[in-house]
């Protein structure tokens, strides 16, 4: 809000903290997250070749006394959002699988249950970097 003091905005510095490049392009596309509530623990929503899924912000972020801390409420709305955008209803199947070394993955896509949105699916991941 306009008359909200400067370290409420969610463009405040305070909202911020450091991430590597690749880390804060997935925190963007809401595959990383830093629960609040629960003791600012980072959750991976998805293959975690970093080793963050579980590890905790570093005290100096999280401390209230600290100006540098993060502002738990960008954090909370963040990890709210992550959640629904990696969550399945009941029954919603799961598409991703390995296949194993020499399959034609495409074909095995296109002949298997779901077809259409497994392979939507493949072309968002193939051509993120992209378009």
């Amino acid at each position: 809000m306009d008359d909200s003091p400067p370290s409420a905005k969610i463009d405040s510095t305070q909202n911020r903290f450091l991430l590597w490049s690749h880390v804060h392009q997935r925190f963007d596309q809401y595959l990383i997250s830093v629960n609040p509530d629960d003791s600012y623990k980072v959750v991976v929503f998805n293959a975690d070749g970093d080793g963050l899924d579980g590890r905790m912000l570093d005290p100096m972020c999280r401390d209230p006394a600290n100006s540098h801390c993060v502002s738990n409420q960008p954090l909370r709305w963040h990890f709210q959002q992550s959640v629904l955008a990696n969550m399945r209803w009941p029954g919603e199947p799961i598409l991703e699988h390995d296949f194993p070394p020499g399959t034609v993955i495409m074909r095995e896509i296109l002949a298997g249950p779901y077809a259409q949105e497994r392979f939507e699916l493949e072309m968002v991941v193939r051509l993120r970097g992209v378009c």
